[in-house]
């Protein structure tokens, strides 16, 4: 008997604000600015790119590039795309 896998997509998971608030929290206090930007995308995608990018006032296209993987956005950028989840950015 042969097992099928999927791939699990955290994005399906993050159901509610409060969901996405405490995913970037986790992954800002223990993980790399690469990891920061990895659950940028995820939570972004939870929520809907195209909403995101809107609200952040970039395009679509603009979002999808600066969270992919290897990008590199601007600080302004990732200020706009954590004020668009709802999010603050906090230095303690």
């Amino acid at each position: 008997m042969t097992v099928k896998t999927k791939k699990l997509d955290i994005a399906a998971r993050l159901e509610t604000d409060e969901d996405i608030r405490e995913f970037l929290r986790e992954v800002a206090k223990t993980g790399d600015t690469s990891d920061l930007i990895h659950a940028l995308n995820t939570a972004a995608r939870a929520k809907g790119m195209t909403e995101i990018a809107k609200q952040a006032g970039v395009t679509r296209a603009s979002l999808y590039k600066s969270l992919a993987e290897g990008g590199n956005p601007q600080f302004d950028t990732i200020a706009k795309i954590v004020e668009a989840l709802g999010c603050k950015l906090v230095v303690s």
